[in-house]
């Protein structure tokens, strides 16, 4: 966990115009190069007719054609699309559909041209993800609307559908409709529709083999945590003579009522220092619609509000226009890809759950941890009304100490799968789960899937070279399976029937070495933790965050010195272990911003290489020096997106400029200290957004 960076304000927006170029012209090799470690979405694709493999070069803005001869590939084009191509798709098999996650368009390709080249540029809304073809079919028996999953923001969404960035209740997930064989005569095409669901940010798209039904995926769709204030909860430290017994009154702010009392113990560190004022995270249980805790205690009177937790939405592809017909609940925390089984119409969703309700990191002394517990690697099948959850590493569970087992026997973390993406279906019930911190294809039989039958077994899985799978596509008429592995950039192609790589296939990266070479630190879960389950990247989701709260206290730590420079308020306070709840945040953007995690208590990436025993799980405890510096001269290098609600002119609006001129002046601020900027320092030139690098507590 980090210091939160937001995206920048300026200086970044050159990218966008820089990714329209990036239609028609060639990739510039050896130019400086930006790492923004977008998460790939659908980066393999076959054309129908299956003569064509379609890959996406994520890091160097192309797609690349392949010719499939008898299963074996051989290189014929390379095509520039946007920047930041995250999925692709073949509606004929010439036309090809790729989503440009950073350039906010959709490049129409045409890879029957000689050569194959942009023929269409369709301009859709902030960061789309996914695209796939249904409903009503043309004379040429292919479906006929294109929906392309993207974010209420960004400049090009209509007037009709405007961003309402503070508005209350708005539908913030998009999935724009288009007619294939009418994009219409605007610039950035026509959307015959743009359906808004109750999310954020939807990522991933899948149809039904009929075309009638599509489904969207909101992409961090939660868990139904909050957090109940510090002043609602006595925690038994400076203020537990006023606390009583059997409970405390929430304060009248909260609309009155009794509250279990306090902080589940311990509230004190190994010193027996109290901790500080601190909150708890609670979760809505189900059943009853109670707000509890981990020790299963109602919260209820101090949480006045109910989380909705909508994941997976039901499209009606057919109706006129497109519409939200159903949706689903409880799917997962993290939803990453969606398959239909084309047998039986059950919907597959690859995900993470989080156990962020659980507080601590550390050996488990203080009474509980999350260490190696962060989030449960899942398939959820939907069938009807049902939604079925089914995780894919119950063997750990299943241990005499579940998660807890210290150290790990022997093969767990083989039979482990971590971060599953792409998800495909074989007509002879084959399920392939691409598992992106796992080097592995994780096989199964689909009925064992849905009936929770399967068990976990190293055996039935597919290793691979390179690492990171993201995109998988079946060719079964050759015994084929094509997987896109995203460490090594390459194509591996996998023999079905001996279930081994027989070849690959390397795509140009302009990445830097370093890059290249630090990125698994983040993502191998076989090497940094014991259970083959856990990661940096399980909270810190493609280098991101899970947009949760979680309260890593740590009971067995000691009071530390504070020896941050002081900020124009507040004082230096000493770091307690004991910190309650506190958001996951970002790895982008750090280099040049300061002291690191929340408080500032790392003053260095390389301080968190503690994480990975205390937190990840890693038995054999810290990695060495050289992988730490190689994993931090690799997150150091990662990008935030450009901003999606500024101006490609990089002018403010109205309500920007006045927003400028509160952050500058510190008149406007109630307490006369100190402007905003006064910590939030502004420095394009030094890559600083919003931090002077110092350290202020106030209150």
């Amino acid at each position: 966990m980090v210091r939160m960076v937001g995206r920048a304000p300026t200086g970044l927006v050159g990218v966008v115009l820089a990714a329209v170029l990036m239609s028609t012209l060639p990739a510039q090799r050896g130019a400086a190069f930006v790492t923004f470690e977008s998460g790939q979405v659908r980066p393999l694709a076959l054309t129908p007719d299956a003569h064509t493999l379609l890959a996406l070069d994520t890091p160097d803005a192309r797609l690349e054609v392949f010719a499939v001869n008898g299963g074996d590939l051989s290189h014929v084009a390379s095509v520039p699309v946007g920047l930041e191509p995250v999925a692709v798709a073949a509606r004929t098999n010439t036309e090809v559909w790729v989503v440009n996650h950073l350039s906010d368009s959709v490049s129409i390709v045409d890879v029957g041209a000689t050569p194959p080249r942009v023929v269409r540029t369709l301009l859709v809304g902030d960061e789309p993800r996914d695209v796939v073809f249904a409903g009503p079919t043309g004379a040429d028996g292919r479906f006929v609307r294109a929906f392309i999953t993207t974010a209420r923001r960004g400049q090009n969404i209509p007037d009709s559908v405007p961003p309402n960035l503070t508005t209350p209740g708005t539908p913030r997930a998009l999935v724009y409709v288009f007619d294939a064989t009418n994009l219409g005569t605007a610039v950035g095409g026509d959307p015959e529709t743009i359906i808004e669901l109750f999310g954020d940010t939807p990522r991933a798209l899948a149809a039904s083999p009929d075309g009638h039904t599509v489904y969207a995926a909101v992409f961090q769709s939660g868990n139904q945590t909050t957090t109940v204030p510090e002043a609602a909860v006595c925690d038994g430290g400076a203020g537990a003579a006023a606390c009583g017994v059997d409970g405390v009154q929430v304060p009248g702010g909260l609309a009155g009522g009794q509250v279990p009392g306090g902080l589940p113990a311990p509230n004190v560190n190994i010193e027996g220092t109290p901790g500080p004022e601190v909150g708890l995270i609670v979760k809505r249980n189900p059943s009853s619609g109670l707000w509890e805790d981990q020790l299963g205690r109602n919260w209820t009177n101090a949480v006045r509000f109910n989380l909705p937790d909508r994941d997976v939405f039901q499209i009606d592809a057919l109706a006129n226009p497109p519409r939200e017909s159903a949706a689903f609940t409880h799917v997962g925390t993290v939803l990453f890809n969606m398959v239909v089984n084309p047998a039986n119409g059950k919907l597959y969703v690859s995900n993470t759950e989080a156990r962020n309700e659980v507080r601590f990191e550390g050996d488990g002394s203080g009474g509980s941890t999350v260490r190696g517990h962060l989030h449960e690697a899942r398939i959820t099948v939907v069938d009807g009304a049902s939604v079925l959850p089914r995780h894919l590493n119950k063997h750990i569970s299943l241990l005499p100490q579940g998660y807890h087992t210290r150290p790990m026997p022997a093969g767990v973390k083989d039979a482990s799968l971590a971060t599953p993406l792409d998800l495909v279906v074989g007509s002879d019930d084959t399920l392939y789960v691409a598992a992106f911190g796992s080097s592995a294809v994780g096989v199964f039989a689909a009925t064992e899937v849905e009936n929770d039958t399967f068990v976990p077994d190293a055996a039935q899985h597919i290793t691979l070279s390179g690492g990171g799978p993201s995109g998988l596509a079946l060719d079964e008429a050759h015994h084929r399976l094509y997987v896109l592995t995203r460490f090594d950039n390459a194509v591996k192609v996998i023999d079905t029937t001996t279930r081994q790589e027989i070849a690959q296939h390397p795509l140009p990266n302009p990445e830097p070495p370093q890059v290249i070479a630090g990125r698994r630190f983040l993502y191998d879960a076989r090497f940094t933790s014991s259970n083959g389950e856990a990661s940096c990247a399980s909270c810190h989701v493609f280098a991101d965050f899970d947009s949760l709260a979680w309260d890593l206290g740590k009971p067995e730590d000691v009071v530390k010195p504070n020896f941050n420079f002081l900020g124009p308020t507040g004082s230096r306070v000493p770091f307690h272990p004991l910190k309650g709840p506190m958001t996951t945040q970002t790895l982008r953007g750090m280099v040049n911003q300061g002291p690191m995690h929340w408080r500032g208590d790392r003053t260095a990436f390389k301080a968190f290489n503690v994480a990975f025993d205390s937190l990840v799980g890693r038995d054999e405890g810290q990695i060495s020096d050289a992988d730490m510096q190689a994993f931090t001269d690799f997150v150091l290098q990662i990008t935030p997106p450009p901003n999606p609600v500024r101006s490609l002119d990089n002018q403010l609006t109205d309500a920007q400029a006045r927003g400028h001129s509160i952050f500058r002046d510190k008149a406007i601020i109630t307490d006369q200290a100190a402007s905003c900027r006064g910590c939030h320092t502004l420095n394009a030139a030094l890559g600083q957004f919003c931090t002077d690098c110092a350290t202020t507590f106030d209150a």
